[in-house]
């Protein structure tokens, strides 16, 4: 039994452990996984747009200017039954305006009905209240129309709560 209790422990250390919400099931960083090989071509490309989406990684929640930190997932979604969606950029700015972080290297390709998450930690409060994502992406056909958006959670004491906002076209 006491050679058991190491095994015992090393089983209880990884079971408390909380998973990475921006890995797939095969435990690779999301956006990395999606990565396309191919050489995207702008002239290629029918649709083009940059879209604005509205993050809020904290609110005030009462007079005193108390705030409250939320999670945020950003969700790009390719509503085409048949194309591509290419996003060649996903910044990360704060409420001043500076950018936080690039969250792409390289051109990922989201597949038809498709989506890709990308959680933005509870405990990341470096966007603030007026923190934003701008998003560029492409496809080759001009008739495609994603879903951009974002979806803050939060709690308060016993009271959990949630909202949604909707990424804007920057160039429409």
């Amino acid at each position: 039994m006491k050679k058991m209790l190491p095994l015992f422990v090393l089983i209880a250390a990884f079971s408390c452990t909380t998973p990475n919400p921006n890995t797939n099931a095969k435990g690779e960083n999301e956006l990395k996984s999606l990565e396309v090989d191919e050489s995207i071509k702008g002239e290629e490309m029918s649709f083009k747009d940059i879209v604005y989406v509205p993050i809020y990684s904290d609110i005030y929640f009462d007079a005193n200017h108390q705030n409250n930190l939320l999670s945020a997932t950003l969700s790009i979604r390719n509503t085409s039954f048949k194309d591509t969606i290419f996003v060649s950029k996903i910044e990360y700015f704060n409420t001043s305006g500076d950018l936080v972080r690039k969250y792409i290297d390289n051109t990922i390709g989201i597949p038809a009905m498709g989506t890709v998450n990308y959680v933005v930690e509870r405990d990341d409060n470096s966007g603030g209240s007026g923190a934003n994502f701008i998003i560029e992406m492409s496809a080759r056909s001009a008739e495609i129309r994603p879903l951009v958006q974002a979806i803050m959670i939060g709690d308060n004491g016993n009271k959990g709560f949630s909202f949604a906002t909707d990424g804007y076209s920057l160039l429409r």
